[in-house]
């Protein structure tokens, strides 16, 4: 099976990369750019392009560390047609809903315990704000009897939820690449007894294995793409919030104590490695879908 890039997929990731790291980019320019028209029929205005194509724009999006309902907003708009901005929450066994960002939506995307799937406007939501890891994504957590709301067929549901757990494994891994890059250039700047600290072994090793989990997941995510199999989808999540969650760690032990400081920024990374590792789904929930497929 051929995975090489081809020459428009190549342009696509680079063009977007550019353009993502000049600046951080307003939602309205996002949406200029075509980020939530991927995979929008070329008839209904969109750009007609597939899942790979997808996965490789939310991997420079998680590398840029974007905020904002992107998965959501993509997934609803390629699989039902929705406009407008949107996230897709799981209904935990127990405990409270939690939705992401929720005045600034239009549409909540409810995947209930039993995988049916629920499309809710957002203003009939009742909700108070909830605490939150991740300052750059506020949380509420939803209030009282949810709305009963429009259900979707079984299989549809599904290629929702797996979409979704994609296009967050994607952002995962692009969050992992900029952690390997944050802590390389940090090692090759800050001087200790007189050298780098990029030339002490201990902080070579811990690059490199940041380096080694990166490739892994962005490899993991990349067959899932072209497959579509909802078990691979499962296992390139596991190893994506892996290579993120450690990555972030270790970039933040290179940097030593400036890496937990509001000036460096890069406790940012491990605060997002956090709150995407619980969108889509979760470890459980993966391992679970593994499991049934073994």
């Amino acid at each position: 099976m051929e995975f090489r890039l081809t020459d428009d997929q190549d342009r696509l990731r680079h063009g977007l990369r550019d353009i993502l790291s000049d600046r951080q980019l307003t939602w309205e320019e996002l949406t200029d750019v075509g980020i939530f028209q991927l995979r929008v029929p070329e008839r209904d205005g969109g750009l007609g392009l597939g899942l790979p194509e997808a996965v490789l724009v939310f991997e420079e999006a998680g590398r840029a560390l974007l905020s904002g309902p992107l998965v959501g907003t993509e997934v609803a708009a390629a699989r039902l047609g929705l406009r407008g901005r949107a996230e897709v929450v799981r209904v935990p066994a127990r405990g409270p809903v939690l939705v992401p960002q929720l005045p600034q939506l239009d549409h909540v995307l409810l995947l209930r315990p039993d995988d049916s799937l629920v499309v809710l406007p957002a203003a009939a939501l009742d909700a108070a704000p909830a605490p939150a890891v991740d300052p750059d994504r506020p949380l509420w957590r939803l209030e009282g009897e949810l709305p009963a709301g429009e259900g979707l067929p079984e299989g549809e549901a599904r290629r929702v939820a797996a979409d979704t757990t994609l296009l967050t494994a994607a952002l995962q891994a692009g969050l992992a690449a900029r952690t390997v890059t944050e802590a390389v250039g940090y090692a090759r700047t800050r001087a200790q007894f007189g050298q780098p600290i990029g030339a002490f072994q201990a902080v070579q090793h811990l690059c490199a294995d940041m380096l080694a989990r990166a490739e892994l997941a962005r490899v993991a995510v990349y067959a899932a793409a072209v497959s579509g199999d909802v078990e691979e989808i499962a296992g390139a999540k596991l190893l994506a919030d892996e290579a993120a969650v450690r990555g972030a760690r270790d970039c933040l032990q290179v940097h030593g104590g400036m890496g937990f400081t509001w000036e460096a920024r890069v406790h940012r990374l491990l605060k997002r490695a956090w709150a995407w590792e619980q969108a889509g789904a979760d470890r459980e929930r993966c391992l679970d879908e593994l499991a049934a497929h073994l």
